[in-house]
């Protein structure tokens, strides 16, 4: 074995110096098909880099990677179930299912195959350490988490839902980055549909009075009152909940999960599902900034000078109160939207996996993000006769002659006036914001972790 790790170390050494500098790291694995980007060689350098001078010894090279074989050894071991020296589809399932991921042995396979050389579907030690080597993990749990990182099979990515961090991440800072790096992706992206954002408020709360009421009409009376700008009126408080919506998610989330697992249990589907549908703990807090969101989008030219001005017209004329209209459409809406939204994405990664994948598990970015459009559209297209109730409940004060209806008499109200397509005006323009929606907050987000330092999972 030193033989072997002693030939990769000459190999990697192109300058023949004894010493191995980043960039001989990266051009050295990428020639032999181990790694792929700069992010994942820094990583592993760091790691090696004893005496942090920049360089690679022979030493430190060979120090790293007999401790890295004893931590890949004992993961090894744990997923091989029945000790014969091979690692089989079903004992992936197994541990996974320990892990609180469920996965078909279909799946399973194709993990195999990622990582199986002679075709024999099945994983020995050499293989497994071969394919391990250069990857920075150091148990089984950090090996689950990079196959779904690359196989693109992780659970619960929903708008609804926070991410999971692991107690290192915790620890050194990475998941602040991460959801300061998201909050920054969410202002920019919502600024950028925010003139969509807003026709569609106005559709929900005035379709009914015209018929004329539709996109381009739309946009034409929202710039002949107000000009260019009034396309933005609203996205400001949009903006600024963020960060509070964000920190009381994540929060109330985590305390969640303690609630509904045991000390050391790992979180499952159903759990996460839980966990974040209950999302009423940050609506709750945030829900006041909701009300003034609309009634600065639905106000004419000079109503409100700003959202203090809003917040203080609504309490003098309306009481507490007016600042919590909507709100019981508002909580309604979270579970079907959180429950289509995971498992329509579920369900279309799965068809992905057993149906496209051949020579890679990993879908990529633009089948990720199409699979994040599509069960987002799906969600909403659930909940959105709530969402047009609430947000109807919200403005009705501002329109004259306007009776202040609750929620099942606006029900009866919009089907008995406009039928069941009322329930659905201004869904139009909320359906052509996701997709710009998605790519601009993905990419803002990707370039923002760079920034802020984020390490790859």
């Amino acid at each position: 074995m030193d033989s072997l790790y002693g030939d990769l170390f000459w190999y990697l050494d192109y300058n023949e110096d004894g010493t191995l500098d980043i960039s001989e790291l990266q051009e050295g694995l990428e020639d032999v098909g181990v790694i792929h980007s700069l992010e994942e060689a820094k990583k592993n350098f760091t790691t090696e880099d004893v005496n942090k001078d920049g360089k690679l010894d022979f030493e430190e090279f060979m120090k790293y990677l007999k401790d890295h074989e004893k931590k890949m050894k004992l993961a090894f071991k744990s997923l091989d179930k029945n000790n014969d020296g091979k690692i089989e589809a079903s004992e992936i399932v197994q541990s996974l299912q320990t892990l609180g991921l469920t996965i078909s042995e279909k799946q399973a396979e194709l993990i195999l195959q990622s990582i199986d050389a002679d075709g024999t579907m099945t994983v020995d030690w050499n293989e497994w350490r071969d394919y391990f080597l250069f990857n920075p993990i150091t148990d089984i749990e950090e090996i689950i988490r990079f196959w779904k990182h690359s196989t693109g099979i992780d659970i619960g990515d929903s708008l609804t839902i926070p991410d999971e961090f692991t107690e290192d991440e915790k620890k050194s800072g990475q998941w602040w980055r991460q959801l300061l790096a998201g909050g920054i992706a969410g202002a920019v992206s919502r600024t950028s549909t925010a003139p969509l954002d807003r026709l569609k408020i106005m559709m929900q709360v005035h379709g009914s009075k015209s018929d004329k009421m539709n996109i381009f009409g739309g946009f034409q009376q929202m710039v002949k009152e107000g000009g260019i700008r009034s396309l933005w009126r609203g996205n400001g408080t949009n903006v600024i909940k963020i960060a509070p919506e964000t920190a009381v998610k994540f929060w109330a989330y985590e305390q969640y999960k303690k609630l509904l697992t045991e000390e050391g249990q790992k979180v499952g589907t159903f759990e996460r599902f839980i966990s974040g549908s209950m999302g009423a703990t940050a609506q709750t807090f945030i829900y006041p900034m909701e009300v003034m969101k609309t009634r600065l989008a639905v106000s004419k030219t000079g109503q409100y000078s700003g959202i203090y001005d809003c917040a203080k017209k609504i309490l003098k004329h309306e009481g507490l109160g007016a600042f919590y209209k909507g709100y019981v459409p508002n909580l309604l809406g979270i579970r079907p939207y959180a429950g289509i939204d995971l498992a329509v994405y579920e369900l279309l990664k799965s068809y992905w996996l057993d149906n496209f994948a051949k020579d890679s598990v990993n879908p990529g970015v633009m089948v990720l993000l199409g699979c994040g459009a599509l069960s987002s559209t799906c969600g909403q297209l659930a909940s959105y006769p709530l969402a047009l109730v609430r947000t109807r409940m919200q403005a009705q004060a501002m329109l004259e002659g306007s009776p202040q209806l609750n929620m099942v008499g606006l029900f009866r109200r919009i089907i008995s006036k406009e039928g069941i397509p009322g329930l659905y005006r201004g869904i139009t323009p909320n359906f052509m914001k996701v997709l710009p929606a998605v790519g601009i907050s993905y990419v803002v987000y990707e370039n923002m972790k760079q920034t802020l330092g984020v390490t790859q999972k």
